[in-house]
């Protein structure tokens, strides 16, 4: 099952359960049979159906939504550090999370305080349903997450050739590549999906986020003037985008 592909489950016990699991992000294969009321015979069959066909993995008892499971490369950075570049896990949350937050901790990334604040609130990383779709890589070092990026992908069809896109890493594993080692996955994993325009906004005095895109082929897209009050102090915005296609 692919992430920018909208869920098409035609038997309806399949559906709730698939829902049932997308929602929790993580949920143990018992909780979800008792909870909606399946005989062990029949949850078995229908469980069996949606990891052939792609829909749900196991991680040990507990079920997850599946698709694009990316188990890792593992790269050495530009002062030896090996770190890993995978599909971000449920069980990453938390760190997740912390890292997000710390990366915007100085004010001046907006976007991303907004998708910690959101995967804060709904305790899921990856979500796939006709509301809304994200995906999420992370870079990690022995195990620990120290980077993310983010794809926020709209289901509208005027806008389904775009998405937007948050990347950041802990300040103290910058200037080692990781940071450009993730908006390569995320862009090639974007392009490989049928995207044509990755998009970010950023406030004009993140001036290293600004330099940092544009460093790889984006361009300023457009101005919102005052758009952020940041400190008592109005901010203009700057809407990055990069056309991938």
């Amino acid at each position: 099952m692919e992430l920018a592909q909208r869920v098409s489950i035609e038997n309806r016990d399949r559906t709730d359960i698939y829902e049932y699991v997308e929602r929790r992000g993580s949920v143990s294969a018992e909780d979800v049979r008792r909870e909606l009321g399946f005989e062990p015979g029949a949850f078995g069959h229908h469980l069996a159906v949606l990891r052939r066909d792609g829909y749900i993995r196991k991680d040990g008892d507990d079920l997850e939504i599946a698709f694009d499971t990316d188990a890792g490369t593992v790269h050495e950075s530009e002062r030896d550090t090996r770190f890993t570049i995978r599909t971000a896990r449920q069980a990453d949350l938390s760190g997740l999370v912390g890292v997000i937050r710390q990366v915007a901790s100085d004010g001046t990334y907006i976007e991303a305080e907004t998708v910690a604040d959101l995967i804060d609130y709904e305790e899921v990383i990856l979500r796939n349903n006709e509301v809304e779709s994200r995906m999420f890589f992370v870079a990690t070092v022995d195990d620990q997450v120290v980077g993310w990026v983010h794809l926020e992908l709209p289901e509208t069809d005027k806008l389904k050739h775009t998405a937007k896109l948050t990347v950041g890493v802990l300040s103290e594993y910058r200037d080692q590549g990781i940071g450009e080692t993730l908006l390569r996955k995320g862009t090639s994993w974007a392009r490989d999906h049928g995207f044509e325009k990755l998009y970010n906004s950023v406030p004009e005095s993140n001036e290293k986020a600004i330099a940092f895109l544009e460093g790889h082929g984006w361009e300023h897209d457009a101005t919102r003037k005052d758009h952020y009050r940041i400190d008592g102090e109005y901010v203009d915005e700057v809407m990055m985008a990069a056309w991938i296609a």
